[in-house]
């Protein structure tokens, strides 16, 4: 076994390789939003983890019980002077996607709560995607003044035109799992994370008796036509981050902030 721990007052990441499954698992104070140095962490996690020989298929999670990622961090954000901090900041986020997309094994996300904003992102980029019945959605970018644009691709890609509009238009509702499932986020749902835990065990145990060279070919064919990921997503976190720094989005972020606290 091999450990990995990095922590600081931005969250914490933690990675292990065990019984050729790498596990990845961040956390944060603040609902598990992921801020900008947490958000490069996690990047060069899922690639270190995706290239060493040592492991067959990573699993991506996060700590506590009711809460997977409430996304981006708003209090961050709220701190973003200019266009090109802003830029860098969701740079982060295709990241992570782009660093899933190409680290070639197969990623399998456990979420098991709510998931806001970026972290309906992070579960769509996911190859394979259990949840538990407390794992709502909602895309709340609208509601500040920008979009879900770096994270659209994803979601797009996993749940369909139509699913990703109701998200991102009606951005004050909540979609409960069972919706997410049948737009095809979540493979499983389950009643409770022991449930999850369970039946993920079982499912792994059939990862480790796959061929690594069918595995590798899979994760191509599922991503195939998105070899021009890199250059969408950064053009597309430079539309998030004109319309961040706009005064209008850091009134409505201000707002937020001082009610949230």
């Amino acid at each position: 076994m091999s450990e990995l721990n990095q922590r600081d007052q931005a969250g914490s990441l933690e990675t292990v390789i065990e019984n050729e499954i790498g596990w990845i698992t961040f956390a944060h104070p603040s609902h598990n939003s992921l801020p900008s140095s947490l958000l490069g962490q996690l990047a060069s996690a899922i690639l270190e983890l995706g290239t060493n020989t040592q492991t067959k298929a990573l699993v991506v999670q996060s700590g506590g019980d009711r809460t997977f990622c409430a996304g981006a961090n708003l209090r961050e954000m709220a701190g973003l002077q200019s266009e090109q901090e802003a830029q860098s900041f969701f740079n982060g986020f295709g990241a992570v996607i782009n660093a899933i997309r190409t680290c070639g094994k197969l990623v399998i996300g456990r979420v098991q709560g709510k998931a806001v904003g970026g972290g309906v992102g992070l579960a769509s980029a996911m190859d394979y995607c259990l949840a538990t019945k407390w794992s709502l959605v909602r895309l709340s970018e609208l509601s500040i003044g920008i979009g879900p644009f770096v994270i659209g691709p994803a979601v797009r890609r996993k749940m369909g035109l139509a699913a990703f509009s109701e998200l991102s238009i009606n951005c004050s509702e909540w979609q409960t799992a069972a919706w997410a499932k049948q737009k095809g986020l979540y493979q499983e749902v389950f009643d409770t994370q022991a449930h999850l835990d369970d039946y993920l065990a079982r499912f792994l145990e059939k990862i480790r008796d796959y061929s690594p060279e069918a595995l590798s070919e899979l994760k191509r064919l599922f991503w195939e036509e998105t070899d021009h990921w890199d250059a969408l997503l950064r053009e597309r976190a430079g539309k998030s981050a004109r319309l961040l720094i706009a005064p209008e989005t850091q009134a409505k972020l201000a707002h937020i902030l001082v009610e949230n606290s």
